[in-house]
């Protein structure tokens, strides 16, 4: 028999973070184990479930809190792609800890529920002097799946004695940290439930109970950052923010109606004073590096350099929306980890003249609220982007370095102009973002560089819309699609192409694309980003086309368009650019144009669309850009609304 070494163990340091309160130091953790895996198999709460594995379904919903700009920010995330390591420092919150008093199994643990046992210690799987191991001698699985649900004295489950108070149910006192009880409340009276989890049950949106725990914690994160700073919850923002969450059975309405509900049940807060002082106590004691842990979290850029240059075959992560695929579906193993979340410098966002310096590090929910707000037209777009907790665990620069043809970012930053800083410790370099890209999921980046920011150009002033007397020739087209649709043809594009290409322009247009800082300055942009799925919401793109022309007296003046889905890698429509610009922007145009698009590009097939629909689709959505410029409104899903009906 042939005996194999066993595998050593990286070392890794301790992962701690607050939860009910207290804070829970574990240790042993493996760098690729995920949220979901430490709790529901080193911890023994399975409360969160496992759906899909890869952030789609949402079941697994946490929410994570930490300080930001010197306040405490709630993110709900994805607990089955979010490597452990990467909440150190934070606040965690389960389905089974949200309740004002909590009925659990775990009333033989401290109240954080997985403060580590001292070695030899009662309770303690470790002998003395041993090391102990992540796993904790925890009864939460006895749980109902909501993890809050109170079982009367005597039903079949529960370990109080009829007409007694179970021994296990914590005792958080009202207004302590940790709790969610108000100050002042009766901890003696029977215990209530969360408004999240009291709407769910008031409003029957519950069924089969799978997916319920994650739209609670979606609806706890929801509460807390709206309803308990005074904010309505209106159906839209129900819709958005819930929108990472898939229900198989109960249906969205009466869920979307708890989400409204929350704000007339009794009010529950956080003590968030309390919260903050401990969160901050622990990023003191935990800013020191152990050299040679198998997971790394540099708090400085500097101190990112230097990991990268002395590891350049570590895997960085960020918000691991995909590198966590990785692990759940192709069962990879990471020996070195580089996690650039806490890097102070890559996590801003500065507001400059000419542009936004966007940190790679910064969340897509937080780059796309700041793109928002330079451009407000790309509220639905932005909104579309995966659910609400890859948004908030997945980063704008992680979008961009993984290099994905269907990452929807990039079509729109390259048809805005985008720059990306690349930084080592040699220096920064900067280039167009569609030059970072060599091939499918390939780039120029050398083994010690980091993508460390996004310069996004400043918006030019929007064109009116429909767009005024001489910015094009027709004025008026009705609502039904353009007639006459042109066969798609290579040869004809190109005639087409090479017959403009030279054409007579006005003198005082410059025929640049959008590739400095302030491109959008001086001239009006008319910006249109469309996405193609097969899911309204939570899904991934087939076709991604973002359009950018800045039109001057009826003439277009610059486009800028950027595509995804239609070749290796995120790509802007060049010849169709170099075929607009100096042209008048008219339908005979924009017909046009749409072939010189078909043509351009050479997209596979695969499970989420043809080559051919593809192709056409490219076209269409042109054609749709061009209606839209001329006033057209009732030609997309975000025109309607619908009637609610009792």
């Amino acid at each position: 028999m042939t005996l194999h070494p066993l595998a050593v163990q990286p070392a890794v340091k301790n992962i701690r973070f607050i939860r009910k309160g207290e804070v829970v130091n574990l240790g042993n953790v493996p760098p690729g184990r995920t949220v979901l895996e430490l709790l529901r198999e080193d911890l023994g709460c399975t409360g969160t479930k496992e759906g899909c594995g890869e952030g789609d379904c949402g079941a697994c919903t946490v929410v994570l809190g930490q300080i930001e700009d010197g306040a405490l920010r709630l993110r709900a995330v994805n607990s089955c792609i979010r490597l452990a390591h990467s909440i150190d420092g934070m606040a965690l919150w389960t389905v089974e800890d949200i309740a004002p008093t909590l009925p659990t199994a775990c009333g033989s643990l401290p109240p954080g529920g997985a403060l580590r046992l001292r070695a030899g210690e009662a309770g303690s799987a470790a002998p003395a002097g041993g090391e102990v191991a992540p796993t904790l001698p925890t009864a939460c699985g006895s749980l109902p799946p909501g993890g809050a649900l109170r079982l009367r004295p005597g039903e079949a489950g529960s370990a109080a004695p009829a007409g007694g108070q179970s021994p296990h149910a914590l005792r958080l006192r009202a207004g302590e940290a940790g709790s969610v009880a108000p100050a002042g409340g009766d901890v003696g009276a029977e215990p209530t439930l969360h408004p999240a989890q009291e709407a769910m049950v008031q409003c029957h949106a519950s069924q089969c109970g799978f997916c319920t725990p994650g739209f609670v914690m979606s609806l706890f994160g929801m509460y807390h950052n709206h309803v308990s700073r005074g904010e309505p919850i209106t159906r839209a923002l129900a819709q958005e923010e819930l929108s990472g969450n898939l229900c198989r059975c109960t249906g969205y309405r009466p869920i979307l109606d708890a989400a409204q509900r929350m704000a007339s049940l009794r009010p529950v807060a956080l003590d968030e004073n309390a919260l903050l002082s401990k969160l901050e106590l622990l990023a003191q004691s935990g800013y020191a590096q152990e050299p040679d842990s198998a997971y790394k979290l540099p708090y400085t850029l500097a101190e990112l350099l230097r990991l990268r240059a002395a590891q350049p075959a570590a895997q960085l992560v960020a918000g691991c929306t995909d590198v966590g695929l990785w692990v759940t579906k192709q069962h990879r193993q990471f020996s070195d980890i580089i996690d650039l979340t806490q890097v102070a410098e890559l996590r801003r966002i500065e507001v400059h003249p000419d542009h936004l310096l966007i940190g790679a590090a910064v969340t897509l929910a937080d780059a796309f609220a700041a793109l928002v707000n330079e451009r407000p037209q790309l509220h639905p777009f932005a909104s579309r982007f995966a659910g609400l907790p890859v948004r908030n665990s997945g980063t704008l620069g992680g979008n961009i370095a993984n290099g994905s043809p269907i990452g929807d970012s990039m079509p729109l930053l390259i048809a805005l102009g985008a720059r990306i800083v690349l930084m080592s410790e040699r220096g920064p370099r900067e280039m167009p973002l569609e030059q970072l890209y060599t091939g499918y999921r390939q780039n120029v980046m050398a083994a010690d560089e980091v993508l460390a920011f996004i310069k996004v150009p400043k918006a030019g002033s929007p064109h009116p819309c429909p767009l005024p007397e001489g910015e094009g020739v027709e004025t008026e087209i009705k609502n039904a699609a353009l007639s006459g649709p042109l066969a798609p043809s290579l040869l004809w594009a190109e005639k087409i192409e090479a017959e403009t290409r030279n054409a007579a322009r006005p003198a005082s247009l410059a025929p640049s694309p959008l590739w400095g800082e302030g491109g959008g300055e001086g001239l009006p942009e008319f910006l249109r980003v469309y996405k193609i799925s097969k899911r309204y919401d939570d899904d991934i793109s087939a076709v991604c086309l973002a359009i950018n022309l800045h039109i001057e007296k009826g003439v277009v003046a610059r486009a800028s368009i950027g595509a995804g889905g239609v070749a290796a890698t995120p790509a802007r429509a060049a010849r169709t650019e170099t075929f607009l610009t100096g042209q008048p922007w008219t339908q005979a145009t924009a017909q046009r144009a749409m072939q010189v698009l078909r043509a351009e590009f050479s997209p596979i097939s695969d499970m989420r669309a043809s080559s051919a629909y593809r192709s056409e689709v490219l076209g269409n959505l042109l054609q749709r850009y061009w209606l839209e410029s001329q006033g057209v409104e009732q030609i997309n899903l975000e025109s309607f609304v619908l009637e609610e009906r009792a």
